[in-house]
């Protein structure tokens, strides 16, 4: 299966997530939105899961934090 286009908005009607989603589940390059159009955060899922670094940007929307995510074990 390929991977399909996926955007969710704010009641507002301005974006509030970007990304793919694959079988119902976000898979890759995953962006979240403030109302007003500056990021949130933004970072990759595989099979549903987070991975990799994930960032969360500031109110400016300059990068604030940048997490590195684990896989679950199991």
């Amino acid at each position: 299966m390929k991977p399909l286009p996926f955007e969710k908005r704010h009641k507002d009607g301005s974006l509030w997530a970007r990304g793919q989603t694959l079988d119902d589940g976000p898979t890759g390059y995953w962006e979240w939105f403030r109302k007003d159009g500056t990021k949130l955060r933004s970072g990759h899922f595989d099979k549903g899961e987070q991975v990799g670094e994930w960032t969360t940007y500031d109110s400016a929307g300059r990068v604030y934090k940048v997490t590195q995510m684990r896989r679950a074990e199991g």
